[in-house]
């Protein structure tokens, strides 16, 4: 008799449900998140369990190699299978989650989530909290900007980051009312914008001592950023049989709803990691926009510019640039740009 488990993840607490073969429940229990505690439970079932799955989240990465450092077999599954399959139910509980959990686990009817590595997961950290200093620092400003006009003082529409504090200090300084209110936001302002500068920096240093990167950073548009940004959310192209189900994985392919006589291509699935297709939309914007080197890649983008529209050339682009880092790393090889002749 194979048996199998399913656990429904929060923050502090999970709840666990054991089926059989059958789908006959035979455990139900409400156990701390913690690896420590589900391995406990799970070795005092009286036969051993097939299979434990959970659905992806924040808590997964703990749990699967918590779980699989304890010679247990776990599966994450895809979020969306699973509350596709959950939503049929009338009440929505933990208990009757981990229930629901179990009986997907037992169909097979799921798909598994790749875990990253931990190198991978350090990575898009460091990547975040740049992006999350950058977007403070950005606040501030504008609150800075917003505060000065109700006073009559308008800054410069377009100043650069670093210039900032040094254009809106000289101006709130004249006034002993205006510097006794906004000095200290320009001091907290400067404060994040030093430390976005620091990390700006090993986001750089890490780009430029990968080798992977630096193989990427040969495709014109492609800079430390998205090359980081890629190679952390694939994390290992092996997983990928095909470098054109990348572009897919992403969400930078378009919708398709057939049924009988109606056959309506949408717009793009937006599926996968937002971080890594606005990336390669920047990265695509930039191959065709600020690039000045010509390949084939971008005479291709400006002919589709030329008849689809700027928007849906990039969008193009960025997908095509998805396929090209992918093969690029999985080959070990690098960017060779072919420029197209003129036709005669």
């Amino acid at each position: 008799m194979e048996y199998y488990a399913g656990l429904d993840v929060s923050l502090r607490s999970c709840a666990l449900c054991i089926i059989d073969e059958k789908g006959a429940v035979c455990l139900e229990r409400e156990l701390p998140c913690e690896v420590e505690a589900i391995a406990d439970a799970l070795a005092r079932f009286p036969s051993p369990v097939t299979r434990i799955g959970f659905e992806a989240g924040t808590m997964s990465q703990h749990l699967y190699f918590g779980l699989r450092g304890r010679s247990l077999d776990v599966v994450c599954m895809e979020a969306r299978h699973v509350n596709a399959a959950l939503s049929a139910m009338r009440n929505k509980t933990d208990r009757n989650d981990a229930r629901g959990i179990a009986q997907v686990l037992r169909t097979g009817w799921f798909s598994p989530v790749h875990m990253k590595s931990r190198k991978s997961h350090g990575i898009r950290a460091l990547l975040s909290t740049r992006r999350a200093l950058l977007s403070k620092t950005i606040d501030l400003a504008n609150e800075v900007r917003g505060l000065l006009k109700i006073f009559g003082i308008r800054l410069p529409s377009s100043v650069s980051h670093g210039r900032f504090d040094e254009v809106a200090r000289g101006m709130v300084e004249i006034d002993e009312i205006l510097a006794h209110a906004i000095l200290p936001l320009l001091d907290a302002r400067r404060a994040l914008y030093d430390q976005f500068l620091e990390l700006d920096r090993r986001v750089k240093r890490a780009a430029s001592r990968d080798e992977v990167c630096v193989r990427m950073m040969t495709v014109p548009g492609v800079g430390p950023i998205a090359a980081l940004t890629f190679k952390a959310a694939v994390d290992d192209p092996a997983r990928f049989r095909r470098s054109r189900t990348v572009a897919a994985h992403f969400g930078l392919t378009p919708r398709r709803y057939q049924s009988g006589e109606t056959d309506n291509p949408g717009r793009i699935s937006k599926a996968g990691d937002r971080d890594v297709r606005s990336t390669l939309y920047a990265a695509a914007n930039a191959l065709l926009m600020r690039t000045m080197a010509g390949s084939r890649i971008k005479s291709w983008g400006m002919r589709l510019m030329r008849t689809k529209g700027r928007r849906r050339a990039v969008v193009a682009v960025a997908r095509k640039l998805a396929v090209i880092l992918h093969r690029l790393w999985s080959d070990g090889t690098q960017f060779r740009p072919t420029v197209e002749e003129p036709a005669a």
